[in-house]
């Protein structure tokens, strides 16, 4: 049966740029060409993700206007779909290591608050078939495309959706966004991933010139022992993420600490309010009334404008704000010949 509720709003928002900016091809520079949006129903709810695209501008190049989309994306979902590789590894897994039915599946997934119907689920399933016998299947295009391409660029990721459940890893080629392989495995040591790099390498047929993942160990080991020589480069996503924390914890303190400094602005308000219900607005303080409220949102604007961390820091863009408020301020209180500045209040 189909869905019959309406699907909610995204949880969750994410941009992903691709870590390359030259061309693969003629190392150009590529520029932005568009964005797109996806919409990942994953595990943890749904997921809108905002996709810069790059292209080639060189007329002489092989890969001229080529999108290039970001190489994280493919760790999300499968090109064209609306359900997370991790959704997809855990209908495998209950389907195929639990032997349930579909619509068992479908109220194990209800109860973990993941909302799809049953076709979604008969299609998931589809999609796990094809992932887990990709590497049977099609190698001749396979061949053709690395072909043409000359050399791969491989990245690895694995997808375990519970504790003790098998982990499905998934090979897949960046430039060309091919599954080279995806198996589930029961074990994630080196000697295991390295037979799944190993007959990756097979497969292709073509030199690998370099290899993307994360940091973790047994990756490095069996990347080590099957491309002694190859360029291993760990994903920039968790290299940002893991290395913005303390310089995230500080910058949140020092928001923190900054938003005690201009506290009472509703109270300001609320007496501009008052002071306007019994005056109106004439007389001089009535047409100071609306500067001060325009200076008022202009700082409660900047108290819930939270940026994009970590390469947007939130609290060195609340800083630097309140510092053009309090410069505007100091400037109005000059020219009206008030005999004190903001900076001078400690108060504020």
């Amino acid at each position: 049966m189909s869905r019959n509720e309406r699907r909610p709003p995204a949880q969750q928002q994410r941009q992903l740029e691709p870590q390359r900016k030259t061309c693969v091809a003629c190392e150009q520079p590529m520029w932005v060409a568009y964005h797109t949006e996806r919409t990942i129903l994953t595990l943890q709810g749904l997921c809108q993700i905002r996709l810069v695209v790059r292209r080639c501008r060189n007329q002489q190049c092989s890969r001229y206007q080529q999108p290039y989309r970001p190489e994280e994306e493919g760790r999300w979902a499968l090109p064209h779909g609306e359900c997370g590789l991790d959704v997809i590894a855990l209908i495998g897994t209950l389907r195929y290591r639990e032997h349930r039915s579909v619509p068992e599946i479908h109220q194990e997934l209800k109860e973990r608050g993941v909302q799809v119907c049953e076709r979604t689920v008969e299609h998931a399933m589809h999609r796990y078939e094809e992932l887990v016998t990709v590497h049977l299947q099609r190698r001749e295009r396979l061949h053709q495309q690395m072909e043409k391409q000359g050399r791969a660029l491989l990245a690895i990721d694995g997808l375990q959706p519970d504790v003790g459940h098998e982990v499905l890893w998934v090979i897949r080629e960046v430039l060309s966004g091919e599954i080279v392989l995806a198996r589930a495995l029961l074990s994630s040591a080196h000697k295991d991933l390295a037979g799944l790099l190993t007959e990756a390498k097979e497969l292709l047929a073509v030199p690998v010139s370099g290899i993307i993942s994360d940091g973790q160990q047994s990756i490095r080991k069996a990347v080590v022992s099957v491309f002694p020589s190859i360029p291993h480069q760990l994903c920039h996503f968790h290299y940002l993420r893991e290395a913005a924390k303390p310089i995230y914890e500080a910058d949140r303190h020092a928001k923190k600490e900054l938003k005690k400094k201009v506290r009472g602005i509703r109270a300001i308000e609320r007496s501009l309010e008052e002071e306007g219900g019994e005056g109106g607005e004439g007389g001089e303080g009535g047409q100071e009334a609306p500067v001060v409220r325009d200076y008022c949102l202009a700082v409660r604007s900047a108290l819930t404008d939270d940026g994009h961390p970590p390469l947007s820091a939130p609290g060195l863009t609340l800083h630097e704000r309140l510092t053009q408020i309090s410069a505007s301020i100091d400037r109005v209180a000059e020219k009206r010949g008030f005999p004190f500045s903001l900076s001078d209040c400690n108060d504020c």
